[in-house]
């Protein structure tokens, strides 16, 4: 029986006191920058990051994956509630947090179902392009901000739109602080990195430098967040907004899913372990419905936090737990400090998480590895940026897998042979059977099948049923197919209903296993003699030439 606790024990207690230190100093700014951006409040992305962190690090199947809201998360979540406050001005808030538990709900059942290893096998195109594609938004939602301007409304083409008018009234002080910010983030030397985060270093310098420097009209503040934890609020829907609330959450939940498996396959290859992906589900819809619950971002598997709470000594659970407690210290006793923090800092923080998203790496070499695949990324980025996120993956997983089932139509075509007559030196017989398919002077044909026969083989199959009409007899030879798909079984029920309505003879030829298992559940053996079924392909040549005489040859 599978244990419901992930894997926590005191034999590394200092390697994961220093884990979790260390993930904590990076979630404070990850966590308000990202509250910040989804416009929900600095406060929000605190409480997701504590209740997300804490329930899947409980709960999960990866005992060193740091969990809390990350830049994908958030886009998706501020989208949600974008769209929820338009709908309902007055309780659209709380129904997205609804939205936050529903997903959550999704994911345990996702992991309940063992759906954990089928969650990521997505088309590299499509993941690449949503992924790239959330990070312009968020770089695109940030302009404003670095810019000391609200956000426009209208998401990203309002943003957009309004560009000169951001410019017109850009405040030179909070330029300069997002300046500084996004120069530290990009430039500061690896070696420093391991002894201060850079992100918790523009945190702590933004700050100290506009208290100094600048006075509080000069530059736009968090301000006071509330001390303490955060309230439970019941979930908050009418059965006439359930569809759209759906919907939504079973993106967030998806989406929340790829990205804690992707990190955590990422943790697997530093520690040398195996997570349990399923479980991790669980784990992780625990922690976003108690996010939900009490008014914090949804989260999942952060690669930066984890990364570093592995680097520097982290291998249980523990250190997951550890950097909640700090957390928690800080929302309890010291939220006060950070009212002081800048908003541009903040802002320049998401902008670089944003720039980070982008698939660098494969968007430069997609064209040389695959002119389609790269048609598919850059479709994607563009809907997930300019029409929906929704409408972005499915339209990519459409495409992307049409494509699929296409190419291995025509890859396993080679698996699928007709022989009439031996007029070419590649037909795969021996010799005798050779002399055998010659003697019938094309009156038999011969359906050689091998492999796995899928879906995409039918339309193959369904082609070869012209070439049928002037035979006598056909032999269908499934001694070496693995698996029988039911389109290619359908496929090959249709040939033989052909050559039974015509009066003509077939033969199959076969091992014990699914491909006959198959046929037969369909029915389509009914009609066929059993002295026709053979596990011989020479034997069925012999009954196919000799079927009208008094006595079969012997096989030599």
């Amino acid at each position: 029986m599978m244990n419901i606790f992930n894997e926590i024990h005191f034999r590394n207690l200092h390697g994961d006191i220093l884990g979790g230190v260390t993930a904590a100093v990076i979630a404070l700014p990850m966590a308000l920058a990202f509250g910040v951006a989804s416009g929900a409040g600095a406060e929000v992305g605190l409480y997701g990051a504590i209740m997300v962190g804490l329930f899947a690090a409980l709960f999960g199947g990866s005992p060193t994956l740091i969990s809390e809201p990350t830049g994908p998360m958030t886009v998706v979540f501020t989208a949600v509630i974008t769209k929820l406050i338009a709908e309902n001005p007055e309780n659209g808030l709380a129904m997205a947090f609804t939205v936050v538990i529903m997903a959550g709900m999704i994911q345990i059942l996702f992991g309940l179902m063992r759906l954990g290893k089928y969650v990521t096998l997505m088309p590299y195109s499509v993941v690449s392009g949503f992924m790239s594609g959330i990070g312009i938004i968020l770089i695109i939602l940030q302009l404003g901000p670095i810019l000391g301007q609200p956000t426009p409304e209208g998401g990203v083409i309002g943003v957009i739109q309004n560009i000169p008018d951001l410019i017109t009234g850009a405040r030179l002080p909070e330029i300069l602080l997002g300046g500084m910010t996004l120069a530290i983030l990009f430039f500061m030397p690896g070696g420093m990195k391991k002894y201060m985060p850079p992100q918790l270093l523009v945190l702590i310098l933004g700050t100290v430098l506009s208290v100094v420097l600048l006075s509080s009209d000069e530059v736009r503040r968090i301000g006071e967040i509330p001390a303490g934890l955060p309230s439970f609020s019941m979930p908050v829907f009418s059965m006439e907004q359930w569809q759209l609330m759906m919907v939504e959450a079973i993106v967030l939940g998806m989406l929340g899913s790829i990205d804690a498996l992707l990190t955590s396959v990422i943790a697997d290859s530093l520690t040398r372990t195996q997570h349990n992906s399923d479980k991790e589900l669980i784990g992780q819809g625990i922690g976003n419905m108690m996010s939900g619950l009490f008014g914090g971002l949804p989260g999942a598997g952060a690669t930066m936090g984890t990364v570093v709470n592995i680097q520097t000594g982290g291998r249980t659970a523990l250190s997951g737990l550890v950097r909640v407690v700090i957390l928690l210290i800080i929302v309890v006793w010291a939220s006060g400090l950070t009212a002081f923090i800048p908003l541009a800092v903040l802002s320049g923080i998401a902008l670089k998480v944003g720039f980070d998203i982008i698939d660098w790496g494969f968007l430069k070499r997609a064209h040389k590895l695959s002119t389609k695949g790269s048609l598919i990324a850059y479709g994607v980025i563009l809907l997930t940026v300019f029409v929906d996120l929704i409408a972005a993956v499915g339209i990519g997983l459409f495409i992307a897998n049409v494509m699929t089932v296409t190419r291995l139509s025509e890859l396993q075509e080679n698996d699928v042979e007709v022989i009439t007559s031996v007029n070419c030196t590649e037909c795969s017989l021996s010799p005798y059977e050779k002399d055998l398919v010659d003697s019938s002077a094309g009156k038999v044909m011969l359906l050689l099948l091998q492999g796995s026969m899928m879906f995409g083989v039918s339309r193959a199959i369904s082609r070869k049923n012209s070439e049928i009409q002037g035979c006598n007899a056909l032999i269908i030879d499934l001694a070496r197919v693995t698996h029988l798909g039911v389109s290619s079984a359908l496929a090959l029920e249709e040939s033989i209903k052909d050559m039974l309505q015509a009066g003509k003879s077939i033969l199959i030829v076969h091992s014990s296993g699914q491909p006959m298992e198959r046929m037969r559940r369909l029915g389509i053996l009914d009609k066929i003699p059993d002295k026709n079924l053979v596990k011989d392909r020479r034997k069925a040549l012999e009954i196919a030439l000799y079927a009208d005489e008094e006595e079969v040859p012997a096989t030599s």
